[in-house]
């Protein structure tokens, strides 16, 4: 079977070739959750929400953004890398804003692979709700450029979606919510795959050719998993899940490959990355990686409320709140997913916070 960083070499060649040959600058569609959110839940009645401090405190200008970190993205550091802007929300534009056409920012906290993923956060958008917004871009696109520059305009598009996180903490694992209870984890997980099978489908019918699926971090490291540990450990169980779920999620990307038209997909394996982040922080400049910068309280939700204390020393954390990493540690897991996706355009280092801790 071809290697990962063959296949990435190969998906590299690709995208830039077709970005050469449509003679454009690059444009990227991001589908996800609270991890590259840009700000979408600022325009809903939603519970899952960061437009208030201390979110944003290190990104430019320090202010709330709708990002669930103090800084940016891995999504605003890997469009830095391709010499993009970061890809506005979605619900801040209008349907004729030529923006449509630079990429867009679909993602939204709270968000998961099923409909009923986060459904006590009030309104957010799933991934549905996302490939159907991508749907009115299109519609919008068609309009101002016509239905075949539309359509070659989709197809050399990058898209990136990383989304499972939710269906698992805010979902599976939630003991008064259905799923955990109506189904095993083997269930689970096939309802999850199968429901992406048709998601990712649906994209491809709508043009999306260049697809860069991340896979899922140890969740069972995160600081609102180790809490549930006597001992602040990580969570095997769950850790084991989220493998057993990349797996399955490579191989469908594999499938897919093989079964739609001109499909590239590309699965990214963040896990090894972020475990090994986590394990030995020190490694890469950190010095805490069990708790977070931002003192949270689990039991009502575990983000930073304005009331919370936050920690100094910012840089040297490895996560913001209770489920998000920092600043800093974003820009590592940015780096490290760039390298492997475009090894020929990779910098030496990460790209550094645009303003320093304070």
């Amino acid at each position: 079977m071809i290697s990962i960083h063959a296949f990435a070499s190969i998906f590299a060649i690709i995208f830039f070739a077709g970005a050469a040959e449509a003679a454009s600058p690059l444009v990227t569609y991001v589908f996800g959750d609270s991890l590259t959110e840009v700000g979408n839940n600022n325009f809903l009645n939603s519970l899952a929400r960061s437009d208030y401090p201390w979110y944003g405190l290190d990104y430019n200008g320090g202010q709330p953004t709708g990002r669930f970190t103090n800084g940016r993205t891995i999504g605003d550091i890997i469009s830095s890398k391709l010499g993009i802007p970061s890809p506005p929300p979605y619900l801040s534009l209008s349907q004729d804003d030529d923006r449509l056409l630079q990429g867009v920012n679909y993602a939204s906290g709270g968000a998961g692979i099923l409909n009923d993923t986060g459904l006590y956060f009030i309104q957010r958008l799933s991934f549905d709700d996302q490939i159907q917004n991508f749907n009115r871009t299109k519609m919008a696109i068609r309009r101002k450029i016509g239905d075949e520059k539309a359509n070659i305009h989709c197809n050399e598009a990058l898209y990136f979606i990383g989304i499972g996180s939710n269906d698992y903490v805010n979902n599976f694992l939630q003991p008064f919510l259905a799923d955990g209870q109506q189904y095993t984890h083997d269930e689970f997980l096939d309802l999850l795959l199968s429901t992406l099978e048709r998601q990712f489908t649906r994209l491809h019918q709508l043009g999306a050719r260049k697809m860069v699926v991340h896979g899922l971090g140890p969740l069972g490291c995160i600081p609102s998993q180790r809490v549930k540990s006597r001992k602040g450990q990580c969570l095997k169980r769950v850790n084991q899940w989220v493998q057993h779920f990349n797996s399955k999620l490579q191989t469908l990307a594999i499938t897919l490959n093989k079964t739609l038209p001109n499909a590239h997909f590309l699965f990214a394996d963040t896990y090894p990355v972020v475990l090994d982040l986590i394990t030995n922080p020190s490694t890469y400049g950190f010095k805490v990686s069990n708790t977070s910068c931002c003192n949270v309280d689990t039991s009502i939700g575990g983000l930073c409320l304005p009331n919370s204390k936050v920690c100094k020393n910012r840089s040297e954390y490895v996560f913001w709140d209770a489920f998000h990493p920092s600043d800093a540690a974003n820009a590592v897991l940015a780096h490290k997913l760039f390298s492997s996706l475009f090894p020929s355009s990779s910098s030496s280092s990460p790209t550094p916070s645009p303003t320093p801790s304070r």
